[in-house]
């Protein structure tokens, strides 16, 4: 199949995948990741393996449309991790917001 990512194509295949990712360790999962077999790689790792390119030259969400075509389970980040930062930004005092971009609790 052929998939564009960092304005790059690439005829990808599920074997041809799983056959590049063979003996990769998996990096630790802290944002996006993509399950291969029983294993969960980060998006970026994966991106890199397959591309031979520079993380930094393509986003996860590229490899993650082009992982979830060719059949793969990918997960996100939620997005919960937003809403504490949405709240600050509603206080107007500048201690409160602190406080609460820290989660100690505001006193009123």
């Amino acid at each position: 199949m052929r998939c564009v990512i960092a304005r790059f194509p690439f005829e990808l295949t599920k074997s041809g995948v799983l056959e590049a990712m063979k003996g990769v360790k998996p990096e630790p999962v802290t944002g996006d990741s993509v399950v291969i077999g029983r294993r969960h790689y980060p998006a970026k790792q994966v991106g890199q393996v397959i591309t031979r390119q520079d993380r930094r030259d393509f986003s996860g969400g590229e490899v993650l449309r082009a992982m979830t075509q060719l059949g793969f389970t990918c997960r996100t980040v939620p997005k919960a991790a937003e809403a504490p930062a949405a709240s600050a930004a509603r206080i107007v005092d500048p201690l409160q917001r602190a406080s609460a971009l820290l989660g100690a609790p505001m006193s009123i």
